[in-house]
Order: structure tokens, then C-alpha cells, then sequence
């Protein structure tokens, strides 16, 4: 069996351990498990991280336990935050926990030829507890000090906006979820974010305290850009995984756009690719030779098919060619409407003898005719594929496909697809 912590240092998916024995535990079977906060009713690229971590425990032989935090999303986890996440409703966090769970059953084996993941609600073991036995049996373990020290309570204690003691409490209740997994289930390793030390660390003490038994945490990075900013996150919103909230073709675009510099630690991180077939691509990158984007399109396609399964990567393709600025691919009717589920659409009335900027803006696709006429200018607009190089052009009924829609395209990626509502 392959060394987890082998392979994930490799791809750049190991940030820290906390024990440098862990790979030795690792050459026996084990459980692991890693925490998803139900903030939305799905998970964004920069979730991909922690599931694919789990993934490839699972690929070598470990048995991995999704944590859905029913209970701790009630509190909200102050990491990395500048500001108290709003609390939600029951109603609001049972709605999130089932699209997480599509998200984690689209990556995670479950047909049986790997360790079967388990997926667990912590709100399952905490709904018991009242206030007096959780701080008579779990607060008396906690010393202030190593709280206060915690980079998320610190750096929020010197913030104008301070730490409510809801936020504070936080390390406890996921310190609680390791101990209680150790306990129950036997969970020994517990993974998470380069932001998440301080709790899992808070888990490992409470364990020893609580047990006796070691314990042990592995935390990876952020998914962040070469230029330190987060990925999974657009002018129009972030990145889902789920197909409800954002289409595969949607998702292919965003990846296929990604910059030289970042797609080879994408490629690294979200993907099951071998890494020699990484290191070929990277070093391709370098020669003379190398075809532009082979690298971004061959992580779209492979993360693509991740989350949206080989149908959704093959709706990318096909939109992705049928909107390509001059694509031969005839843009009659039934094809736009095969593909309009697959991009952002909006519907006008009276388009025919608008003007086109006038149009855009009042969409509300673009807030300023300023920057529509901009983009004209700089070859960045087409109707039909066909580039519009007018400032002032107006629509015209040949401009309609059937009199029903058309394909607006703003830049080389933006593809909106314009329906005519029925007079």
C-alpha cells in the first residue's frame, strides 16, 4: 500500500503534521476524517481541497469520514474571518447538509472497491448535551491561555469588532468532534486547512486528556492563486461544485482560464493525474513547442469530470465549441436551446432596433455603457460569434435566431445567451 502522506506531500496537498510518526501510522489501515461547515447548500473549488485529501486516503486503503457540522455551523467557525459569520436557522443548515452530501458522494468512492467513507452529522452526538454537563465534562479540560493563543481568537481580539464568547466557544465543540470520532469510531487522523491547526491541535489535547490516546492532524493549504488571492471566487460569484448552482460548462470555462503559473498546483491538487503525466506537462510548458492552454484544458477537463461526471464534461465541450468566437458549429435554434442550460441567460422585449450597449446595460450584464463601448472597441464584443465593431450598433430582426434569441458574447469567455420574451 502506497504512503498517504508520501503521495500527498508530493502533489503540495500537506501543509503540516503534527506528529512525525503519522507515517508510520499510515502503513496500516486508518480512519480519517475531515469537517465541512454547511454555510451554503453546496461546496466551492476551494472545498475541492479537503475532499480530494480524503479521496486519496480512501485510494490508499483508509476509511474516510466526512463531518458534516449540523452542530458547529450553528456557531460558526471564526478562522480566518474578519467578521462573526451570520447563525442559521435548522431549516437553513438541513437544506445545506443534503447538497454537501451530493458534493462528497460526486468525488468519494462508494460502490464498494475502497473503504466505504462514512458521512456524519455532528449535531447527531451534540443535540443530547445541555449547557451545565458539556462544561462540567468538556469546559473543565480547556485552559485559557492555549485558547487565547490561537491565532483566530487573537487576531480577532485586537479587531475593532472583537470575539463574541458563541465564536470563542468554537475549538471546543470541534475539539469535541475528535475526541468523540476517537472515541466511537476509532478516527485517529483529522485533516483540514492550513487555518484549522488551532483547532485540530485543541482535538489532540482534549483526546490526551480525555483518553489518554494520541492522536493526530494533517493540515494542507488554502487553494489560493499565485498572487495570494482565493480561487473559486468571480466578479459573478463563487465557483459550486454543484451542477444546481453553477453548469459544467460554467465550471470547465472558469478552469480553462486559470494562469500558467497556478495550473500545474491545480493539476497537482485536484486531480487524480499521474504525476509524471504532470511533470511532462510541466515541463512541456517550457519548450518552444508547447500549444497554449494544453495544460488549463487538460485540468478543465479532468476536474470537470470530477463534479460533473463524463456527461457534464462532454456539455462543456460541445458548448464550449458551439460558442467559440467564429465556431463552425451552425448556431441555429436547436442548438443554442441544447445548450442554454449550460450558461447564464437573460430575457429582453423589444431588443430590435436597440442599441446593443443599451441593451447590455440595462440586463444589468454590465453596470457601465462606458465599459460596453470599451469592449467593442477592443474587439471583445460579438453577437452570433459574428464581433460587433460599432459603438452605437443596433439590433436588427437578422440579428434573432427564429425571432427567439441570441449569443452574446463579452470577451473570449463570456458566453449569454439573450432570450426575446414574447410580446
Amino acid at each position: 500500500m502506497d504512503n498517504i502522506i508520501d503521495i500527498l506531500e508530493e502533489r503540495g496537498l500537506i501543509e503540516a503534521i503534527t506528529h512525525d510518526e503519522i507515517k508510520s501510522l499510515v502503513q496500516a489501515p486508518q480512519k480519517v476524517y475531515c469537517g465541512f461547515d454547511p454555510t451554503s447548500d453546496s461546496l466551492h473549488l476551494g472545498s475541492l481541497v479537503p475532499i480530494m485529501v480524503l479521496a486519496w486516503f480512501q485510494r490508499c486503503g483508509h476509511t474516510p469520514y466526512a463531518i458534516v457540522g449540523g452542530a458547529t455551523g450553528m456557531v460558526g467557525d471564526p478562522s480566518g474571518k474578519s467578521h462573526e459569520r451570520p447563525l442559521l436557522d435548522e431549516n437553513t443548515i438541513s437544506k445545506n447538509l443534503e447538497g454537501i452530501q451530493k458534493n462528497l458522494e460526486t468525488v468519494l468512492c462508494f460502490d464498494g472497491s475502497l473503504p466505504m467513507p462514512v458521512i456524519l452529522n455532528n449535531y447527531d452526538w451534540f443535540k443530547g448535551f445541555n449547557v451545565l454537563t458539556f462544561l462540567r465534562d468538556v469546559g473543565k479540560q480547556f485552559r485559557m491561555g492555549p485558547m487565547l493563543a490561537k491565532d483566530s481568537v487573537r487576531t480577532r481580539l485586537e479587531s475593532e469588532e472583537g470575539m463574541s464568547f458563541t465564536e470563542y466557544s468554537y475549538q471546543m465543540l470541534q475539539a469535541y468532534d475528535f475526541y468523540h470520532l476517537n472515541s466511537e469510531f476509532g478516527v485517529t487522523i483529522q485533516c483540514g486547512g492550513s487555518d484549522q491547526w488551532g483547532n485540530i491541535t485543541a482535538g489532540i489535547d482534549l483526546t490526551r486528556r480525555m483518553t489518554s490516546e494520541t492522536v493526530f492532524g494533517v493540515t494542507f493549504p488554502l487553494l489560493t492563486s499565485s498572487d495570494g488571492k482565493k480561487f473559486g471566487k468571480t466578479e459573478t460569484g463563487a465557483i459550486w461544485l454543484s451542477p444546481e448552482k453553477l453548469s459544467s460548462y460554467e465550471f470547465y470555462q472558469y478552469l480553462v482560464r486559470v494562469p500558467d503559473a497556478d495550473v500545474i498546483k491545480l493539476l497537482r491538487m485536484l486531480t487524480f493525474l499521474d504525476m509524471e503525466e504532470i511533470r511532462s506537462l510541466e515541463q512541456q510548458m517550457t519548450e518552444p513547442s508547447y500549444v497554449p492552454n494544453a495544460a488549463q484544458k487538460r485540468l478543465a477537463e479532468e476536474v470537470t469530470r470530477i463534479i460533473h461526471g463524463e456527461e457534464g464534461l462532454q456539455t462543456a465541450l460541445r458548448v464550449t465549441a458551439g460558442a467559440a468566437p467564429g465556431a463552425k458549429t451552425k448556431l441555429d435554434l436547436e442548438t443554442l436551446e441544447a445548450i442554454s442550460k449550460d450558461m447564464p441567460s437573460y430575457t429582453a422585449s423589444g431588443v430590435t432596433g436597440k442599441k446593443l450597449v443599451d441593451l447590455i446595460v440595462e440586463l444589468g450584464i454590465r453596470s457601465s455603457k462606458g465599459e460596453v463601448r470599451r469592449l467593442i472597441q477592443n474587439g471583445g464584443v460579438a453577437v452570433n460569434n459574428e464581433k460587433i465593431t460599432d459603438v452605437d450598433c443596433l439590433l436588427t430582426e437578422d440579428d434573432l435566431i427564429d425571432e427567439q434569441l441570441f449569443l452574446l458574447a463579452l470577451g473570449k469567455k463570456n458566453k449569454i445567451l439573450i432570450r426575446i420574451a414574447n410580446q
